[in-house]
């Protein structure tokens, strides 16, 4: 939030030296996945360039009217995109980003959860996961791009789709650990980085590897972004050394 200058001796003082009272500002659309480990670095970004950040959240796709393609669509202001690399690449075609933008920051792998209290079902394995899945009285799945995955390709892959099709929550425009800790579904499966940061439930592990779907976040310059020079050192920041720590500590695998 800018601050404004209220002291009259302070403001002479800008207009003295000629520096603006106000400080330079970029434009950020993240999605979910990126969000835990963006929360962090943010201010940290903030601190050391003297840029503020407008961020807003929305999911990599999906109908809801927050996902960032969306967003986009209504012209909404970006300096910088962050979300599934499918869903930038799709930006890129549209003009919506600019080519050659794209910096990957992340892998992040689909994990399940249940509500605080219950027992965890065992996915160790296909055959367990499998198993839980027909065994679950609900199931909850992002409209995003884990979700999407389950639903579209593995759900019908593993012959299953259309006897748990009645029992499935297609989340949207929230992320599915609230959806599990209001207990509204028995499991949930979203990004490993979105269900650790939920409290009210109890994070059970990734899907088996054989089943697994690896996303890697991607971030991007907007066509049209006012400040093209720091929307950039932003996109450096992220995908440094430095911030790998944190991206590592939020459940991803800095690129």
């Amino acid at each position: 939030m800018q601050r404004r200058l209220r002291a009259p001796w302070l403001l002479a003082v800008v207009v003295a030296c000629g520096c603006s009272p106000q400080a330079p500002t970029i434009d950020v659309m993240s999605s979910g996945g990126f969000a835990a480990a963006y929360d962090v670095l943010a201010p940290e970004f903030t601190q050391r360039s003297g840029t503020t950040l407008n961020t807003v959240y929305g999911s990599s796709m999906g109908g809801s009217p927050t996902s960032i393609p969306n967003r986009l669509d209504r012209e909404e202001p970006a300096d910088v995109v962050i979300l599934a690399s499918d869903a930038l690449e799709r930006l890129i075609a549209n003009g919506q980003v600019i080519a050659g933008s794209r910096v990957d920051l992340a892998n992040s792998l689909i994990g399940m959860a249940v509500r605080s209290g219950t027992p965890a079902p065992d996915i160790s394995t296909v055959e367990a996961f499998e198993r839980t899945l027909l065994d679950a009285e609900s199931i909850a799945y992002s409209a995003s791009a884990s979700g999407t995955y389950l639903s579209t390709e593995l759900f019908p892959r593993l012959g299953i789709a259309d006897r748990i099709e009645d029992r499935s929550i297609r989340v949207v425009g929230e992320r599915v650990g609230s959806v599990v800790a209001r207990g509204e579904a028995q499991i949930g499966f979203q990004q490993v980085s979105e269900l650790l940061p939920m409290e009210g439930i109890t994070y059970v592990g990734t899907i088996p590897a054989e089943v697994q779907k690896v996303t890697t976040f991607s971030a991007g310059i907007a066509t049209g972004a006012r400040d093209e020079e720091r929307a950039r050192s932003l996109i450096e920041f992220l995908a440094s050394t430095e911030a790998a720590p944190v991206v590592a500590r939020t459940g991803m695998e800095p690129h």
